[in-house]
């Protein structure tokens, strides 16, 4: 039994070689026997029922019939041309269509033959029919393969055309599973397996493709489940242990006149009971010689920012330097903004660096950071250059850290001779499942409490027909001296459409709102930094009432005067965006209102976000529908976001199998943190074969 075996390529299978091995390779990244058998089955069809032609209905997924082909014909020329078969039985009749491959199967179906059909009846022109079945023709040895649950795989059009549907991978699979008999290697411990009753991880393979019955399938899913979740945690475990073991912090034991007097003479309001236990969180981390790599989660609003001051003050009592990075110009100017008014009189050295510095205003930002004149560096992506070296860097705060490339999180570590401390913030709320799973190797901390004073927003939704009634209301806001947002969606795909949407709705807006009544500024991201800027400043200033935007101001605009969020085509966003854009009113003491505003017509899943937003302004609750509605692939809206591709496991689902799964490899590593016991080789020699292609960024996280 070895790895190397599981590595063969696979076209030395029967019925593939090397041009269909290219294929699998291009369309499902499936190289070796390894990643083939790992191709796990969509679902599971029960071939032993079968249905008479007149029980077919909307309610059947798909149907096993049998009956006797009355007619065979060619439809249509061209493209366009189809071959069509009835099919009958003693109940009825129904078309049985092919619009490719039809050379391949066309000698198959003979007029006055009985079949096996199975496949997905689909409504059209008030009949149904099934669109490509699988066929075989009506024999007991047919019979005696449909007495089985029957492997579902995933294909694609161009391996369809190869032959390469659910049946056909169904057959290659079979093949396979013949060859890796007694060629499966064991990956878990003799220990993990005991302490779950597993099967083994052979019969767990063969158990996945073909099920011996239902009992064996729950029992195979169960095994590779946990082996999926559990090499998950213990990786991070270990690079978690690794860096608390081996990577020495800078050590913060005083608490000076920096943090003093900014708590005792600057501090706005009094803190709430969950930011004095976060800093209690971040000062033992940061006292303790180990380097800290600490998450701060929080909703919109909660006081993230404080509480990461407040930590960088920290670091200059104790004679290092601080930078805070964040994604955009627009929020790295605010939180530049928000210290210099917090900070006023404390005389304490702090700049901004981002791609619109002036090259003067940098020479000098560089000097004076190199020096350690410069004790607190707020910036973006320009933090990253070459050209910025610190003095004696203490603590990097990462703020929205989903945005940033792991990679490029890790050139900011390494900008000083030993690790700093890392504080990297969120206010996307992520469910506990999701954390586990994304920041297994973080400590964890979070905000869940809101400043006194803060309003919930009142949120509504209205159809594009009520529109008239959400600008009386506007204008009524605006007359009490409030701002408005009306966002527009950007989808990257569509970016020209939706820029030519949002410059119509601008000029709607403007017609509604004519001056010199009203000043209406806009912001997207095709717009220069500078005019951005310049249309942000109206805003902030209240010389434009109302900015139109796309999703640019999801994070980092911080206008308290702001009270209404308007949200053109609501349904197109994703509920996490939608709970951020609701964050960005609220800010100050008025009552705040967030407008939802749909087309008449809605699907199942848009229609479920915006119950959702109607039912709660709670980010952690929001998060935990978002999970559901659309599974963990892209809850941080950006694949950047480092979500880990599950192939069986479901973060929704097994969250219990999950906490098994770290709670053991907890136990494990307890006891052998490198995993260097005998009857632990199993899982060292996994998890060296999992990483082989992978580069290791975990100790930035």
């Amino acid at each position: 039994m070895s790895y190397r075996f599981l590595d063969t390529s696979v076209e030395y299978i029967k019925g593939i070689g090397p041009a269909r091995a290219e294929l699998l390779k291009k369309e499902l990244n499936i190289r070796t026997y390894g990643d083939l058998i790992e191709y796990f089955p969509l679902r599971y069809i029960d071939r032993s029922r079968f249905h008479k032609i007149s029980e077919i209905n909307n309610e059947l997924p798909y149907v096993q019939i049998h009956g006797r082909v009355v007619n065979v014909q060619m439809v249509g020329k061209g493209p366009a041309s189809r071959m069509v078969a009835i099919l009958e039985d003693e109940t009825g009749e129904i078309e049985l269509v092919w619009f490719q491959g039809i050379r391949w199967i066309k000698d198959k179906v003979i007029p006055g033959s009985d079949y096996l059909v199975f496949g997905r009846p689909v409504y059209f022109n008030g009949r149904y029919n099934i669109p490509h079945p699988e066929i075989d023709p009506y024999n007991a040895s047919a019979l005696k393969v449909s007495e089985t649950l029957q492997p579902f795989y995933g294909s694609s059009e161009k391996l369809k055309v190869k032959g390469f549907n659910s049946r056909g991978i169904s057959k290659v699979m079979y093949n396979l599973v013949g060859l890796l008999k007694g060629n499966i290697p064991e990956t878990l411990s003799q220990e993990v397996i005991s302490h779950f009753s597993f099967i083994s991880r052979e019969e767990a393979l063969v158990n996945i493709h073909f099920p011996k019955d239902d009992s064996m399938l729950r029992k195979a899913q169960a095994r590779l489940k946990f082996e999926e979740l559990f090499f998950i945690q213990l990786r991070l475990l270990m690079q978690k242990i690794m860096r608390i073991n081996k990577t020495q912090g800078h050590v913060f034991l005083k608490i000076g006149d920096h943090f003093n007097s900014f708590y005792h003479h600057n501090l706005p309001f009094s803190l709430t009971e969950a930011q004095k236990r976060v800093i209690r969180e971040i000062r033992k981390d940061v006292g303790s010689g180990k380097q800290m790599n600490r998450l701060l989660q929080g909703d919109v609003g909660s006081g993230k920012t404080m509480v990461a001051l407040m930590s960088m003050l920290m670091a200059l009592d104790n004679g290092y330097q601080a930078c805070m990075m964040a994604p955009t110009e627009i929020l790295a100017q605010q939180h530049f903004e928000s210290l210099n008014q917090l900070l006023s009189g404390l005389g304490i050295s702090h700049e901004l660096l981002t791609g619109s510095t002036k090259s003067s205003q940098r020479k000098i930002i560089y000097e004076q950071l190199l020096s350690g004149e410069l004790q607190i560096l707020i910036g973006t992506h320009a933090l990253l250059e070459e050209t910025v070296k610190f003095h004696h860097l203490g603590l990097v705060v990462i703020d929205e850290q989903h945005r940033f490339g792991v990679a490029q999180r890790a050139r900011l570590w390494e900008k000083s001779n030993s690790p700093p401390h890392v504080l990297v913030m969120t206010a996307t709320p992520i469910p506990r499942t999701l954390a586990m799973t994304l920041y297994g190797d973080l400590d964890y901390s979070v905000i869940d409490e809101m400043p006194p004073g803060r309003r919930p927003v009142k949120t509504f939704h209205l159809v594009q027909s009520d529109i008239q009634k959400v600008y009386t209301f506007i204008r009524k806001q605006i007359k009490k001296g409030q701002q408005v947002y009306v966002v527009y969606p950007l989808i990257q795909e569509s970016e020209n459409l939706d820029l030519k949407a949002l410059l119509e709705g601008y000029q709607h807006i403007v017609n509604e709102f004519p001056p010199p009544g009203y000043g209406v500024s806009m912001v997207h991201g095709q717009m220069k930094s500078e005019e951005k800027e310049s249309e942000m400043q109206r805003f902030i200033k209240n010389e434009a009432q109302i900015m139109v935007a796309t999703t640019v101001i999801e994070v980092g605009v911080d206008i308290p005067n702001a009270t209404v969020m308007v949200i053109e085509n609501a349904e197109r966003f994703g509920l996490s965006q939608l709970h951020q854009l609701r964050g960005r009113v609220g800010r100050g003491a008025d009552q705040s209102y967030c407008i939802l505003i749909t087309g008449d017509e809605m699907g199942t899943e848009a229609r479920k976000r915006i119950e959702a937003m109607l039912k709660t302004t709670d980010g952690f609750e929001i998060a935990e529908m978002d999970l559901r509605l659309r599974g963990p692939g892209d809850m941080q809206g950006t694949q950047q976001s480092g979500v880990i591709p599950l192939k069986m496991a479901d973060l929704v689902r097994d969250e219990k199998l999950l906490k098994y799964a770290r709670d053991m490899a907890l136990r494990i590593l307890e006891k052998d943190p490198d995993l260097r016991i005998p009857e632990n080789r199993p899982l060292a020699e996994e998890l060296q074969h999992l990483s082989r292609h992978e580069t290791n960024w975990a100790l930035i996280s």
